[in-house]
């Protein structure tokens, strides 16, 4: 399937990053500190912290889930996809601004489990924190290598280490300040590539063509409510939408913007990057439909967007196509990457330090070297970096079933984060054993569930992990 050579691969990711090089140019200098590095002194301007939010949210599922569903599940796996998407932001908004007023200058999520209740609670959100960062950053990595691959013939192992590597020198040199303006041109973008795209596929494929599509490639998914719809809510719905609802919940990514913003800004923020966003996995479920209802034949359904992109555009399209990718699936590799950082520089610093009594807090000493939050930041960075790169070249892992299992991870802090947030009491004890519970019996189930294709096992799963945190959480007392 190489449709481009490998030195036009090359050329474009080349491409890319000089114009993230560019727009960090016009960053005014400001010194590296501990506030500004991890939150932006808690001072970015709202729009475009909403187009930094909206460009993280547009992580390689929304770019090749959305396609592959409308192509091989029509509009009712369109619909379970796109809607929670969007839905997420505008729940988030509310408990964003309620969090934002109990730490007006707060840094992290996990550290206010840390000061509520105990250190091992805060060891379950930092294990569901780094877990999620290195599944999420893998999953970016193999969603690029894989289509870099098939499509330039680019080695598959070098492409997840440039991948990792481009956003890495920016993140580190610039920290959240930084990824919040590339996502800004990242975004904008996107949506000028998907504001091209969609009346030149119009035009090539008809748009009786993407009528005939809405049902699938099949043509048997028209309806959310037969049997069909059905199948693909249980399946996928459910799941998918538990995932997503927790998403910003459970991820730093999310909630470092959260501190990073305007205060007052919060709400406006979160709803307009809702807005910003439901135009890619909209604009993207289109080109899965032209594919379907022209008959198109992708055997690599991951693929599907491509697939349209070399059947119905130009040649000179598909190298913005190849942009587009680039943006989506790099903004939510930096973000991760910054995410990563807030939470070692600043819970595990605090958490290392405090050991060593309030004089060193700040910093860790290492023998005779002492090192500040940014550069625990920055080593945090790269490792998280280098783990991602290993599950990314895993044999046989598939983009799918990795977004589904963080999703599902990220559901078991889900109603804990909330319950914290709204002030109900849950038991310290109760918080701990509830997240143990849904990580060791809900995340196997699901998984279970998913590599066997168990329809009745993967909703459990999914209801198990979100359910059993929260109930345990406040029906159990300390003693």
């Amino acid at each position: 399937m190489n449709v481009l050579t490998q030195g036009e691969g090359l050329m474009l990711i080349i491409i890319f990053f000089m114009i993230m090089t560019i727009a960090l140019l016009f960053i005014k200098g400001k010194k590296q500190t501990k506030e500004e590095f991890l939150v932006a002194d808690h001072s970015a301007p709202w729009l475009l912290t909403a187009f930094s939010m909206a460009a993280t949210w547009v992580w390689a599922p929304s770019m090749f889930t959305a396609a592959e569903k409308a192509y091989t599940q029509g509009l009712a796996g369109v619909f379970w996809f796109v809607v929670p998407n969007v839905l997420t932001f505008v729940l988030f908004a509310f408990f964003a601004d309620k969090m934002r007023t109990l730490r007006p200058n707060g840094w992290t999520f996990s550290d206010y489990i840390r000061e509520q209740y105990s250190d091992r609670a805060h060891n379950m959100f930092l294990i569901e924190s780094f877990g999620l960062q290195i599944c999420s950053l893998a999953v970016q990595l193999l969603a690029g290598a894989t289509i870099f691959h098939k499509v330039t013939g680019l080695p598959f192992f070098w492409v997840t280490v440039i991948f990792a590597l481009i956003p890495l020198l920016y993140s580190m040199t610039k920290g959240i300040r930084g990824n919040i303006v590339t996502d800004m041109v990242k975004m904008g973008l996107i949506l000028i590539v998907l504001i091209l795209g969609l009346p030149i596929l119009t035009y090539n494929a008809g748009f009786d063509s993407l009528v005939n599509g809405l049902g699938g490639i099949s043509g048997d998914f028209r309806n959310l409510f037969d049997d069909n719809g059905i199948s693909v809510m249980l399946s996928f719905g459910i799941p998918t939408t538990i995932g997503l609802l927790s998403g910003t919940f459970g991820d730093q990514m999310f909630w470092q913007r959260t501190f990073c913003v305007e205060r007052k800004q919060i709400k406006r923020t979160m709803i307009t990057a809702s807005l910003i966003f439901a135009v890619v996995p909209i604009s993207l479920s289109c080109f899965g439909f032209f594919a379907a209802g022209t008959g198109l034949d992708i055997s690599d359904t991951q693929l599907v967007n491509v697939g349209a992109v070399i059947a119905f555009a130009p040649k000179w399209f598909l190298y913005l196509f190849f942009i587009l990718i680039l943006c989506g699936l790099i903004s939510t590799v930096d973000s991760i990457l910054c995410a990563v950082s807030s939470v070692a520089g600043h819970d595990i610093v605090m958490r290392i330090s405090e050991m060593y009594g309030p004089k060193s807090i700040g910093a860790i000493k290492i023998g005779r070297r002492i090192l500040s939050s940014v550069n625990i930041a920055r080593i945090a960075m790269v490792i998280v970096a280098i783990l991602a790169i290993g599950v990314a070249n895993i044999p046989g892992i598939q983009i799918t079933y990795l977004f589904l299992f963080y999703g599902t991870l990220r559901s078991s802090v889900m109603l804990p984060t909330i319950f914290a947030i709204k002030g109900y009491k849950m038991s310290e004890s109760g918080l701990y054993y509830g997240i143990v519970a849904s990580l060791c019996i809900g995340l196997p189930i699901f998984a279970i569930g998913n590599l066997n294709g168990w329809v009745p096992l993967i909703v459990a799963g999914s209801l198990l992990t979100i359910g059993l945190s929260g109930i345990i959480s406040i029906t159990k007392k300390d003693y």
